[in-house]
């Protein structure tokens, strides 16, 4: 087995799989990192088989029992229809030592006459409240595989001084699809997960939310320099070398109007301004290595056409698909089961049930049921999804510790409900 060095190649994607270790260091411990990961390669090696889901929080070693919160295989860079399932000694193994930053954010403040607007959210990253979010979120492709690659050759062409001229890329990406689809929640997660990917290389990241709508002053013409003001802000957190910054402008179609949509007269409109100071600023910090700009729009069309050409990955994140579904389903219920809310019971992946080709037996028909349900809940956002677990208890079970069986009928009652509502709100 093989640990990652500093050098960027380590963190680059490869043709063969890679299991990624996280080890969560305890906040007031000072042990040092390699001597850590001595100890978690000591750890890996009575498991010669991992899974993508395999992590410990309790050690027979006491270095680790002292010193460590967790360590979590918390994905491996497969293909999205691979086995989950790796032999250590045949794989390369990246472990990546943290440290969760327990504050939350802090408020970026813009001084406008005799107001202080609230611009910006600002995290200081990997923080404990992204802690998991990557893992929660499913796709029906390698969205989130796609995404890490990207920012990964991002750094490699700089670390290369490849002349932009020649190739351009930007460090944008805009992510878009209707609204409870979780692209602010990718985004975040992104951010964190890129954090602790390139932990070698900075020693802390930084995610700065920008309050698209506080930009928008209520004096015409001011919404232009408070873009400006914003950028200046950031561009102190970007002199940092030190620092992974990440910025996230959510509905950016808010600071990106169509600016052919607001010529109705000689004079620009503050839309305009607004929209020209964006660029103008994406095009100056486009240069520092240690920048990525996340975007998300429900309404792309609306988007000025010079800003989706400055995005270098426009992906689009739609509603969860049946095999998506029911693999939120799952995670959901496996977390009430190692909660003790619902009794232990053992279900299936939809790849197993697909190799049953969904023969029904008695070790299969739980997992049956949730793939009805699963099926019955096409149209629903991952948000709500996510929801419905919770609602089946406290609609329909109303008990502290039920059966999987009971449960799952609680379920498909609560996406019934669902649909309901929505239909009576319409």
């Amino acid at each position: 087995m093989e640990v990652g060095t500093k050098d960027l190649k380590d963190a680059l994607p490869r043709h063969h799989p890679i299991v990624h270790v996280e080890v969560i260091q305890k906040s007031d411990s000072t042990a040092k990192m390699e001597v850590v990961v001595l100890h978690v390669m000591e750890l890996l090696k009575r498991h010669p088989v991992v899974l993508s889901d395999m992590s410990w929080d309790s050690f027979e070693d006491s270095f680790l029992q002292t010193h460590v919160r967790s360590v979590s295989i918390t994905d491996l860079d497969l293909e999205f229809n691979d086995q989950q399932m790796v032999e250590l000694l045949q794989t390369p193994v990246e472990v990546h030592v943290i440290q969760l930053n327990d504050e939350g954010p802090s408020m970026e403040e813009l001084n406008q006459g005799d107001e202080n607007l609230p611009a910006a959210h600002h995290w200081i990253l990997p923080s404990t409240e992204f802690h998991g979010l990557w893992e929660s979120l499913v796709y029906d492709s390698e969205i989130k595989l796609q995404l890490l690659n990207y920012v990964m050759t991002t750094l490699l062409f700089s670390d290369k001084n490849v002349n932009s001229n020649v190739i351009s890329w930007n460090r944008v990406v805009l992510l878009h699809g209707p609204p409870g689809t979780g692209k602010t929640s990718l985004c975040k997660a992104l951010a964190q997960k890129l954090c602790i990917r390139l932990s070698k290389r900075y020693r802390y990241g930084q995610l700065i939310e920008i309050n698209s709508h506080s930009l928008f002053s209520k004096w015409f013409s001011e919404s232009g320099k408070l873009v400006m003001k914003m950028f200046q802000k950031i561009q102190e957190s970007i002199d940092d070398q030190e620092a992974l910054v990440c910025v996230l402008i959510d509905e950016v179609e808010s600071l990106t109007a169509s600016r052919s949509a607001s010529h109705s007269g000689t004079e620009p409109s503050d839309a305009i301004r607004v929209v020209n100071a964006l660029l103008t600023q994406i095009d100056q910090i486009k240069r520092y290595s240690n920048v990525i700009i996340l975007t998300t729009s429900n309404i792309t069309g609306k988007i000025d056409a010079a800003f989706v050409d400055r995005a270098d990955i426009k992906q689009y994140i739609g509603p969860p698909s049946v095999l998506a579904i029911y693999q939120i389903f799952l995670s959901c219920l496996v977390e009430l089961m190692k909660k003790g809310i619902i009794r232990t019971h053992q279900l299936l992946s939809f790849r197993q049930l697909e190799m049953m080709k969904f023969a029904e037996t008695d070790m299969s028909q739980p997992s049956l049921h949730l793939h009805t349900i699963a099926k019955k809940s096409q149209g629903l956002s991952g948000r709500v999804l996510r929801k419905l677990p919770f609602i089946a208890h406290a609609l329909y079970v109303k008990e502290s510790t039920t059966t999987l069986s009971c449960f799952l009928d609680a379920l498909s009652q609560a996406v019934d409900r669902q649909f309901t509502e929505r239909a009576n709100l319409a």
